[in-house]
């Protein structure tokens, strides 16, 4: 896999040469109460959401006031310093463990790029050294299996299905009965991707989670929710349903290769307290790049600085 620093700058590229280019641009001119003003406005439009905007803003600005800080170029390393931590606060490393069996279970709305974020993390695993099976418990579109298996050929990775309507709690406890049987490191399981304001659908959730739960001890080990970057203040709003419901562990940002924003990384760790585990960087299935908050705020900046 490429470079974990140079793939999520890269993948910045639309953010940086928009909302973010202009918010670095107010810090070439003299510090005054209009600067503040456009840089909460700035913030916002970026999805970085106007509680977030407002807590950071009050921050840096206290920080620069009480600093007496009148160069610009010294409040825009303030921002960028309160940026990663406010990404570092809730940041954490991603380990299986230490278990004969780790259970993931990944979980998101329909188009958020789940799937293909599924394939990235079993090549990811794979990658690593483990053996890796996918559980296809998607079973309310046919085209969901299907596509489930194809990306599971891709990646190398064994996809344990069954007929189209089947119960999905039966193929989560057949996948874990093919791990165990073949010694498999990693079950990483597929869910349905309706509506999550669809009571039914969390519902089947939350009774996928209890098989593995019952089946393998503490399962599942991660329940991983699948954002699309392009969603903004959308996805902020799926992150409070899931989390509400399941108890999410972390997030997978797919799609920031293709959004012009990208600042809803920060109301997801500011207000939800979710790390940000791996995002997505492309269509192919090495684009894939575990979070780094300092490469992810200086890639939002020139890449000059960074």
């Amino acid at each position: 896999m490429p470079d974990s620093k140079d793939a999520i700058a890269s993948s910045l590229t639309k953010t940086r040469q928009s909302f973010f280019s202009r918010i670095a641009r107010l810090f070439r001119q003299n510090l005054t109460e209009e600067t503040w003003e456009e840089l909460e406005a700035l913030l916002i439009q970026s999805d970085v959401g106007a509680r977030t905007a407002a807590d950071l803003i009050a921050r840096v600005r206290a920080q620069a006031e009480a600093a007496r800080v009148q160069d610009p170029e010294a409040a825009k390393a303030l921002l960028k310093a309160e940026l990663v931590n406010i990404l570092k606060a809730v940041q954490r490393p991603y380990l299986p463990g230490e278990r004969l069996l780790h259970v993931i279970l990944v979980v998101g709305v329909n188009g958020s790029g789940k799937t293909t974020s599924i394939a990235k993390l079993a090549r990811y695993h794979k990658a690593r050294g483990q053996k890796v099976i996918l559980a296809a418990a998607d079973t309310f579109r046919a085209a969901a299996i299907d596509q489930l298996q194809i990306w599971g050929q891709r990646a190398g990775v064994e996809v344990i299905a069954h007929q189209p309507k089947a119960d999905p709690g039966a193929v989560v406890y057949d996948a874990i009965r093919a791990c165990q049987s073949r010694q498999a490191d990693v079950l990483i399981i597929d869910t349905a991707g309706r509506l999550h304001t669809q009571h039914n659908l969390m519902q089947e959730l939350r009774k996928i989670s209890s098989i593995a739960r019952k089946q393998v001890h503490q399962a599942p080990h991660e329940t991983l929710l699948v954002l699309d970057a392009t969603n903004g203040q959308n996805a902020l709003n799926q992150a409070r349903a899931f989390t509400e419901m399941l108890g999410v562990t972390g997030v997978i940002l797919a799609k920031l290769d293709s959004t012009a924003k990208g600042g809803m990384v920060f109301p997801i760790a500011h207000e939800m307290r979710l790390p940000v585990l791996f995002v997505g960087t492309g269509e192919h299935l090495d684009d894939f790049a575990p979070f780094d908050p300092v490469a992810f705020v200086e890639g939002l900046f020139d890449r000059d600085e960074a």
